[in-house]
């Protein structure tokens, strides 16, 4: 599986880690788990690091049509740890397709990124 989800109910975070290709399939799963989780106003942490995107423009009309029906719900706030062009590049134009109001940023760092998120949830500290 290339998108790996780690859920903690406690601090309600989602950690996220995206290895190799991913496609809009795995995306759609991702978000479909998300919902059944009931889980989709937790803060969100994405390594996109090791991310290999893979879609289309047809893909990413797809993709923004099933973002702009989680719109009007609670969204927790998203970082995404990026390093490379290409996944800067997609996670980009996906804050741009999202219709969503939820903070949303890129960092260089997970550090960075799990302080960014300790800070816009109002947690004490950031995790591990």
């Amino acid at each position: 599986m290339p998108l790996t989800l780690t859920i903690d109910h406690d601090r309600k975070l989602i950690h996220v880690v995206a290895a190799g290709p991913v496609t809009l399939r795995d995306m759609e799963e991702h978000f479909d788990r998300l919902m059944v989780e009931g889980v989709l106003s937790y803060a969100k942490l994405f390594d996109a690091k090791d991310l290999v995107p893979v879609y289309s423009e047809q893909d990413m009309y797809m993709l923004g049509a099933r973002l702009s029906a989680y719109a009007p719900l609670d969204n927790g706030p998203l970082a995404v740890v990026a390093t490379k062009d290409d996944a800067i590049l997609a996670t980009e134009r996906f804050f741009n397709i999202s219709m969503s109001t939820r903070p949303a940023k890129i960092f260089s760092s997970e550090e960075k990124a799990r302080a960014w998120l300790a800070e816009s949830t109002g947690d004490a500290a950031p995790p591990p």
